[in-house]
């Protein structure tokens, strides 16, 4: 279901092309990421007032990278952005000239506005270079070491402009008022995508997907996600064709099975627990690879919502699967790199009869929280960290046993407790305690210690696909640090992750 008058974006395989779309739609106009193969009809079915071409991994001379030979017939039915690969597309195609870099340019650089003379920092993130213009181009930016930065065209259609970098990035000063221009000042876009079009959006997209007789089994966790999933589902399609599940793996934290059955009553939410720790923690009893735990968790939740069926006749099942679960897991729109696999993506297994429905598959978290709000959850449901469907499993490095989840869970319950008392909780977009794989010597009293080792992790972000580590005041980590180490006996020491996402991601599996 696509909605008139938005911006198309064509996937090339960028691990950023989400958010391009994220950033358009931030602006309260409506984006759809579509495979970069897309015919031009496909694409004008949409009747879209701009495209954007995304960057992607591969060079334009690789063999099978993605290509389109109708760059001038997207010019001609609107303007282009394109995005790193997207503008090496451009100039490749129209008579340019792009060369292999000698030095790979990625992260954080600074470029030069030619006309006024001004600096930007940029994040930057590729291998190749526009070295010549194609006609009726112009330079508007280089960066510091010379090559172009950004370039356009207004003689070809209706217009390309390209950029070497990436703006649709948190780490690109004012990245949000290019997207901005090119789409209000270059598409003549409108409005047509705030809260209330949301939720008419998605309540639709459910009609259509559900037929009028079927019924919907919806998976609970707790989270905002499929807390928003299982009210937009009872909006759709009314309490007496959703049943929601909610299943304790025993990979959850502090008392938090409880609470959250709690809740979902006071909603007066259709909800079913089933505990199934036993089940879980039996087939993960040892598992240390990581992608293996997240497989096992997939089969096993698969397995306890096969069984929960018998009592609830239903066609579909429902998952609070987002966007960035999606991009990371499976290339479902282009050449995007796998990042790691995740338990509640990829669709069910043959032998089951339920069909999947996802209605929150290309939205972000921010759009979800306040998808929730126009929806009326409780804030306090809508605000709780983001937490992964595999559960403390993922934050358990090396095998998994119960012994070792009772001084996670206790770690992490000590962290959350501090940043609450604090006032720091909602300053931060995820926190959370891994436990290593590893001992180390320690002294307690006059006894020698050998124990587990706690990393904290704390990010900011707007949507979790980029994160920088939280500044903590020293204070505050040894606090929490002198907590851990005398409450939680079998860990002797603390240390903080102050890595940003990316190189790395938020999770440490």
């Amino acid at each position: 279901m696509s909605i008139t008058g938005g911006i198309v974006v064509l996937d090339f395989g960028s691990q950023f092309t989400q958010l391009i779309a994220r950033r358009i739609r931030e602006l309260g106009v409506y984006s759809e990421i579509i495979p970069f193969n897309s015919s031009i009809d496909e694409i004008k079915k949409r009747k879209p007032v701009g495209i954007v071409l995304s960057g992607g991994p591969s060079s334009v001379y690789d063999q099978g990278a993605p290509q389109r030979n109708d760059i001038r017939d997207l010019l001609d039915y609107a303007p282009v952005l394109g995005i790193c690969y997207g503008m090496q597309l451009f100039a490749h195609g129209l008579g340019g000239k792009v060369e292999s870099s000698k030095l790979r340019e990625y992260g954080r650089m600074t470029i030069q506005w030619i006309k006024d003379k001004t600096n930007q920092v940029v994040w930057m993130s590729h291998g190749d270079l526009v070295t010549g213009l194609p006609e009726g181009t112009e330079g508007l930016a280089k960066s510091s070491s010379g090559h172009w930065a950004a370039i356009e065209n207004k003689v070809i259609g209706k217009g390309f402009t390209g950029l070497q970098f990436h703006p649709e990035v948190t780490h690109t000063e004012n990245g949000k008022e290019i997207i901005r221009k090119f789409v209000f000042e270059k598409c003549n876009a409108k409005i047509n995508w705030q809260g209330d079009q949301l939720v008419s959006h998605l309540v639709n997209g459910i009609k259509e997907k559900v037929g009028p007789k079927d019924n919907v089994l919806c998976a609970l966790s707790g989270g905002v996600d499929s807390t928003v999933t299982a009210s937009l589902l009872i909006r759709a399609l009314g309490k007496e064709r959703v049943q929601c599940v909610f299943v304790d793996t025993g990979l959850m934290r502090h008392l938090e099975a409880e609470q959250v059955v709690k809740a979902y009553k006071e909603m007066d939410l259709p909800v079913k627990a089933v505990f199934a720790e036993n089940e879980f923690i039996g087939q993960l009893n040892n598992i240390e690879d990581p992608e293996q735990k997240r497989k096992i968790i997939g089969r096993v939740f698969i397995e306890v919502f096969d069984n929960a069926t018998k009592s609830f006749p239903c066609q579909f099942l429902a998952q609070g699967t987002l966007y960035p679960d999606v991009i990371e897991s499976v290339n479902i729109h282009g050449q995007s790199v796998t990042i790691k696999s995740h338990h509640n993506v990829g669709g069910l297994p043959a032998h089951m009869k339920l069909k999947l429905v996802e209605p929150l598959r290309e939205l972000f978290k921010d759009e979800v929280r306040a998808l929730g709000r126009e929806l009326g959850v409780k804030p306090e449901l809508l605000n709780r960290h983001p937490f992964p469907g595999p559960g403390l499993a993922i934050r358990l490095i090396g095998p998994i046993n119960k012994d070792d989840l009772s001084l996670l869970r206790m770690a992490d319950h000590i962290f959350t407790d501090e940043l609450k008392v604090s006032g720091l909780y909602d300053q931060i977009w995820q926190a959370f305690v891994v436990l290593l794989p590893v001992k180390t010597v320690g002294v307690m009293g006059d006894n020698r210690t050998y124990e587990k080792v706690a990393a904290l992790r704390a990010v900011t972000s707007i949507d979790g696909m980029t994160a920088d580590w939280f500044g903590f005041d020293t204070k505050f980590l040894a606090k929490v640090s002198n907590r851990i180490t005398n409450e939680v006996r079998g860990i002797n020491r603390v240390v903080y992750d102050i890595s940003s996402k990316p190189p790395a991601t938020i999770e440490w599996e």
